[in-house]
């Protein structure tokens, strides 16, 4: 067995009061090129208490359809980021997936990349989804080489769907079906649970 679902080679997935997330999301969202990159909606200024009653509200609303993890970094455990599922319905096993790393001071060296992994793992080993779904600004080319990284495809893309500083942007769409996810990663976490049962 893997002991650890949650604990990637540089990153762990965890669960975090909505004043914590509060806090991290005030900081993060100061930065208008974090939230032009992680939302298509115009950046806004929030308080800590406006979004800690946003996230109460929204996981309510969502309960059995939404998983939402924070990424914490191995190392000096810093909150960095975000990750999560929604699943539309159960029947088809299809989600999709969002993610933000809110600290620019993480941004390209692989923390995305292996919070994206594990959710993955959680939502093929233990929800036994059938696929993953995202979409993804065509200005954001590292998050795109980030899900390529992951094992994503590209789908599709929508043309001119977003207007940034005066240009027209598209949105690009990608995915990762369960088959695939096992051609990629499959035997390495066989090793890793051989491994773990040989100690």
């Amino acid at each position: 067995m893997i002991n650890d679902i949650f604990r990637g080679e540089l990153v762990r997935l965890t669960a975090e009061e909505p004043e914590t997330v509060g806090k991290a999301f005030s900081v993060w969202d100061r930065d208008s090129e974090f939230r032009r990159l992680e939302d298509n909606q115009p950046p806004r200024l929030w308080s800590v208490k406006k979004i800690k009653e946003f996230i109460e509200k929204e996981h309510e609303d969502q309960r059995n359809r939404e998983f939402v993890f924070f990424i914490r970094t191995l190392e000096g455990d810093s909150l960095i980021g975000f990750v999560e599922l929604f699943i539309p319905t159960w029947i088809h096993g299809d989600a999709w997936v969002g993610i933000g790393i809110g600290d620019r001071h993480y941004w390209g060296k692989g923390y995305g990349t292996d919070a994206m992994r594990l959710i993955l793992r959680y939502a093929f080993q233990e929800l036994n989804l059938n696929r993953v779904s995202l979409d993804v600004f065509s200005y954001n080319p590292r998050a795109i080489r980030s899900y390529e990284k992951a094992g994503f495809k590209h789908e599709g893309r929508q043309r001119n769907t977003l207007l940034r500083e005066g240009s027209r942007a598209d949105f690009l769409l990608m995915g990762i079906l369960r088959e695939e996810w096992l051609a990629q990663y499959g035997d390495s976490y066989d090793e890793a649970t051989r491994v773990e049962a040989a100690r």
